[in-house]
């Protein structure tokens, strides 16, 4: 799954989707996409992180609590 920085707009690989769901994760590991060659794995907070289309990611996916608030 690619998903976008939000402060450069950059493009990253997600390596472990589970990790992009569960909501007690506030970092997930992914590769940059650019250049030609396969990039290093970095972790990355999700909330720096957006849909390529410019939406934020689910609160389920980021508050363990969303259904309290």
């Amino acid at each position: 799954m690619l998903l976008q920085l939000k402060d450069s707009g950059e493009l990253v690989k997600i390596t472990e989707i589970q990790e992009l769901l569960d909501p007690n994760n506030d970092t997930v590991h992914a590769k940059d996409q650019e250049g030609q060659e396969e990039q290093q794995t970095d972790s990355f907070k999700k909330e720096n992180l957006i849909f390529p289309s410019g939406e934020d990611l689910p609160r389920c996916w980021l508050d363990a609590n969303y259904r309290n608030g």
